[in-house]
């Protein structure tokens, strides 16, 4: 059995990976960090909070997605779209080797912690987000802050909720789009939890003309790759996270 955790700002994702088979965890960061789970275990950890676990091996978060993509789909050649909870990741992969890539150095703007503060503010689910995408309501900030009070703006103009919705996501694309044009490839692997936003991905594939690959779970790719990991170095856990 082979380990890997991805502790990341929001959630905290576990991996156990025996040959092809997955068993996935998904918990909340600071019921995780404030467990009596992480004195050590022979596991390969990633993530915003990889550091306060003693594992037997960290890995950057950028390696730990791409390897995790290369385990979950046949694509070799690929950027990697990776947006969590607070920021996201494009990596430029060619031949399964990392080429370049770009973060945004933790900001909330574009992220799934800007989807949901842009929920609370139409009081629907993330669910919901995530079915629409036609006829968006043109907002201009991708501050989470500015961008709240700009949507609250919209609403009173009286625009369909659906509208406003689209709009949202579509602030999303156009924060990432500059980024996603710099790498020239034809395929984009998208990871990260906001990867489950269905709309987010039409977008993507409609404004872009590229081929959009979700892995089976995208959410956990990053705990995927560092089981991954584990498994080509060869080293077992005999620890659980219970």
């Amino acid at each position: 059995m082979f380990q890997g955790i991805d502790i990341g700002s929001t959630t905290t994702k576990i991996v156990y990976m025996d040959g092809e088979n997955l068993e996935k965890h998904i918990l909340p960061t600071i019921k995780f960090i404030y467990s009596n789970e992480r004195e050590y275990f022979n596991a390969v950890s990633t993530g915003y909070g990889r550091f306060t676990v003693k594992s037997m091996k960290v890995i950057p978060e950028i390696r730990a997605h791409v390897l995790g993509a290369l385990f979950q789909t046949d694509v070799r050649n690929f950027t990697l779209l990776d947006i969590g909870g607070q920021d996201y990741k494009i990596v430029y992969v060619v031949n399964g080797v990392i080429q370049d890539f770009l973060t945004n150095d933790k900001c909330a703007a574009g992220t799934g912690r800007f989807l949901e503060k842009m929920a609370q503010v139409l009081d629907v689910t993330m669910e919901e987000i995530s079915k629409h995408y036609r006829d968006p309501v043109k907002l201009n900030s991708t501050c989470t802050v500015f961008a709240e009070t700009e949507l609250i703006s919209r609403i009173m103009e009286g625009h369909p909720k659906e509208s406003l919705i689209a709009g949202v996501n579509y602030s999303v694309f156009e924060r990432i789009k500059p980024f996603l044009m710099r790498f020239k490839s034809n395929t984009i692997v998208f990871t990260g939890g906001v990867a489950k936003n269905k709309a987010i991905v039409e977008i993507i594939r409609e404004e872009l003309g590229k081929e959009v690959v979700v892995p089976e779970d995208p959410q956990a790719n990053g705990a995927i790759g560092c089981a991954y990991y584990a498994k080509k170095l060869g080293v077992r856990s005999q620890h659980r996270i219970s």
